[in-house]
């Protein structure tokens, strides 16, 4: 079965990344059916396409440090008597069609991330030990996270990183690597439910005063093999398994 295959990097979280996407569709006429959506990690989907030709559309969309990486793969299955002709000039046209399209999409994503509150955590590390904090009050009063806040309006997701852990622990910090990204089931600073997404960083504290609660009830250095006891919030606990594999690199 011939195949095309396509990669954009989109400045936009995982959820708008998916939305976005899904609103554009494709850039041919003739809508398809939806086979799969697991928003926002994968959608796939299939009917006729150009030429009356049966056309399967699926991409996967993963977190990376620099936003959203969308991997698409358009298939289709051969028709006609002209076979393999047809193929090359169905190929050249859907190469020109998807260049175009994507363009345009990762403009449209970039555009409506900016009007999406983002949230942003760290795990500190120290050796083989990662900094978790108690939260104090809330509707998850006395369960653990990792620190964070929302990024403000015209603020980089790192400035807002090491602005957060500055106010709630009193430390400069100096973000090294990219954890994970976590879809936010409620509401953030008004938006639609499920729009914004928590995106977790590993940093150092760059300085050598400690760590001070200021906003959470208690703060605790612990090993890779203690992390599952604690009792954590929702939006942390699908982290774990990259803060324990980043503790076991240490």
């Amino acid at each position: 079965m011939p195949r095309l295959s396509f990669t954009t990097l989109v400045a936009a979280p995982l959820t708008v990344a998916f939305d976005v996407a899904r609103a554009l569709r494709r850039p041919w006429p003739g809508p398809l059916e939806e086979v799969e959506s697991v928003r926002p990690v994968r959608d796939v989907y299939a009917g006729p396409g150009h030429g009356r030709r049966r056309v399967t559309h699926t991409r996967r969309y993963t977190a990376t440090r620099a936003g959203t990486l969308v991997e698409e793969e358009v298939a289709w299955v051969t028709a006609g008597p002209l076979g393999r002709l047809a193929d090359a000039v169905l190929r050249r046209r859907l190469r020109r069609e998807m260049a175009a399209h994507l363009d345009g999409y990762a403009a449209a994503a970039a555009r409506r991330a900016l009007d999406v509150v983002q949230v942003v955590g760290v795990a500190l590390v120290d050796g083989d030990r990662v900094l978790v904090a108690r939260r104090s009050g809330g509707p998850y009063d006395g369960r653990w996270e990792f620190p964070g806040g929302k990024v403000e309006p015209g603020e980089t997701e790192l400035a807002a990183l090491v602005r957060e852990i500055r106010e709630e622990l009193g430390v400069v910090v100096v973000p090294r690597g990219f954890v994970g990204e976590v879809v936010l089931d409620g509401v953030v600073a008004g938006g639609a439910a499920g729009e914004s997404t928590l995106r977790v960083w590993w940093a150092e504290v760059d300085t050598t005063a400690a760590v001070t609660a200021h906003e959470h009830s208690e703060l605790r250095w612990v090993a890779a093999g203690e992390l599952d006891s604690l009792d954590w919030i929702p939006a942390d606990r699908p982290l774990l398994p990259a803060v324990r594999a980043l503790l076991a690199d240490r």
